[in-house]
């Protein structure tokens, strides 16, 4: 199902005042204090410092106009694989929002015709999923594109893959395993996609091989749409050909 966002939405009225929301706020934190992923530091689920290393992109294949905000190490990995594996879903939008800082500026990137950015996250198997309490860069899509909307531009998610269920974990596979485990299992849907010949940015955690991003390029481009670029949160090692 796709969702879409237009950037001029009226923004949501909070009940009570500032000064109720502070006191609620700073109760919180005494009772339920949250420290950073990347850094351990109390305030927030990532501190400004570690939120800082997720600013920019840098190439991760060169073959698929792959791009990555960080290396997957220090406080950017920490953060990632709390997210990912660590069931710290508070921060899909400072992640989100990192994706969407990196977006309109990753080289080859661009919406459609009517300027509306058309972001696809990368499919995760569904017994992952379950473990992970749902499709996890589905969630960083949705706060890429709440914060692109929160910037004027018209944006829409579109769950437009899924992963065969014969499809293995990809923790240990080197790169010919991997793209042996994808061959044929990343499949396009249909009634989760834009319309034919719309350019889209691909969204993932983390890049390794690159084999996931070439997988879903083809199963986009089998159903007529075109993967302007593809961006990730992390790459693992130098950018891959």
């Amino acid at each position: 199902m796709l969702s879409r966002v237009n950037g001029k939405g009226e923004a949501a009225r909070v009940l009570g005042g500032k000064g109720l929301a502070g006191l609620v706020t700073a109760a919180l934190d005494v009772l339920m204090p949250v420290f950073c992923a990347g850094c351990g530091r109390r305030g927030s689920a990532c501190c400004p410092r570690c939120g800082a290393g997720l600013a920019g992109h840098r190439p991760a294949t060169r073959a698929w106009r792959a791009y990555a905000l960080a290396e997957h190490d220090g406080a950017a990995r920490r953060l990632v694989l709390a997210y990912k594996e660590g069931g710290r879903r508070d921060l899909a939008r400072p992640l989100g929002r990192a994706l969407a800082d990196a977006v309109p500026f990753v080289p080859h990137a661009r919406g459609d015709p009517d300027g509306t950015w058309w972001l696809v996250p990368v499919p995760s198997r569904r017994r992952a999923a379950r473990a992970r309490g749902g499709q996890h860069v589905l969630a960083l899509a949705r706060q890429c594109a709440a914060g692109l909307a929160a910037r004027g531009h018209s944006v829409a998610v579109a769950p437009a893959l899924g992963l065969d269920p014969r499809t293995r974990d990809a923790v240990g596979l080197d790169r010919t395993q991997r793209a042996a485990n994808l061959a044929g299992r990343v499949r396009f849907v249909r009634e989760g996609a834009p319309p034919e010949g719309t350019p889209v940015v691909l969204l993932d955690d983390v890049i390794t091989t690159g084999a996931t991003v070439a997988a879903c390029a083809r199963a986009l481009d089998s159903g007529g749409i075109e993967m302007s670029a593809a961006l990730a949160l992390t790459v693992a090692g130098t950018p891959r050909s």
